[in-house]
């Protein structure tokens, strides 16, 4: 059997390579085994090579096998690769995030202790203004009790006062009366001195005197009138025989005023000059003013105010 024969068998289950190679190998292999051995040992011999042929060929299909798998794996083994750089930027990502928190954490926890300290602050003045609230309220019934006592004590002393006031008023009303009165006879008494410059030769007239003058003019309501004038005098004014009706208060109103420019009134009516004259104490603008208005003379302190001019 020569090696071309031998390359020839095997090259269609092995291949070029490894049939050249096998029949590089067995040719002298034949050659020498055909001097040497017998045909049942050839015949054996022959079997041997066809297992081995079948051993080489299954051989290589598991290498084939092998070759695919491996294939896959080095497939498999690039999408893990590329899962593990996915991975890998994916954790770097993550320890990024996690650096992050951690700062952020840190900053929490620093917030939460001034947070805390802050509260603990709090809390002490909320004691703090408790306890002066607590004080306050302490004080603010001292205080209402002590406005109660004052209110009682205040509703006292207004009763004392308002009952010294309506005394203090009668008191009053008396005084001036008795001032008023004091002030008239003192002004009837001294009429002729007080009035110097005004009335000359002036003399006071009694009541019947100045009813004789006028009630042959006037009726009995109007008489009245007259005699109810706290003074009238009869002297020369101005170089004019002439009556002053006098109405004498401590200080001059417009009641004082009226009531003497009526009564003048009266005695004009009669036919007879007469003067309205207010005496007082104290007179003020708008009376003086007033009496101006009313051709009414004032008065006052021992001074002809003239209100009259």
């Amino acid at each position: 059997m020569n090696t071309y024969r031998i390359y020839e068998d095997l090259r269609s289950s092995l291949g070029e390579e490894a049939a050249r190679s096998l029949a590089h190998t067995l040719g002298p292999m034949f050659e020498e085994l055909g001097k040497t051995v017998t045909k049942a040992e050839f015949q054996e011999l022959n079997a041997t090579l066809g297992r081995l042929a079948e051993a080489q060929e299954r051989t290589e299909g598991k290498v084939a096998q092998l070759a695919d798998g491996q294939a896959d794996l080095t497939v498999a083994q690039a999408r893990t690769g590329a899962q593990v750089a996915e991975l890998t930027q994916a954790q770097t990502r993550t320890e990024a995030q996690v650096v992050k928190l951690t700062l952020a954490q840190t900053r929490t926890e620093a917030q939460v202790a001034e947070l805390t300290q802050a509260q603990a602050r709090t809390g002490a003045q909320v004691a703090e203004l408790t306890l002066a609230q607590t004080r306050t309220e302490a004080q603010v019934v001292k205080l209402t009790l002590a406005q109660t006592r004052t209110e009682v004590q205040l509703a006292a002393l207004t009763q004392v006062t308002q009952s010294l006031v309506v005394e203090g008023g009668r008191q009053a009303t008396r005084l001036d009366a008795v001032l008023g009165r004091t002030f008239e006879m003192q002004f009837r008494d001294r009429l002729t001195s007080y009035l110097g410059r005004l009335m000359r030769r002036g003399k006071l007239l009694r009541n019947d005197e100045v009813l004789e003058a006028i009630e042959q003019a006037v009726d009995a309501d109007e008489a009245d009138e007259v005699l109810r004038a706290d003074a009238i005098a009869t002297g020369v004014i101005d170089g004019v025989a002439s009556h002053v009706v006098v109405e004498v208060s401590i200080t001059c109103d417009t009641d004082d005023i009226d009531r003497a420019a009526r009564r003048a009134g009266i005695l004009q009516q009669a036919g007879l000059v007469a003067v309205p004259l207010v005496a007082c104490e104290a007179c003020s603008r708008e009376s003086l003013a007033y009496a101006r208005s009313r051709q009414v003379r004032v008065w006052c302190n021992g001074v002809i105010l003239d209100a009259a001019a």
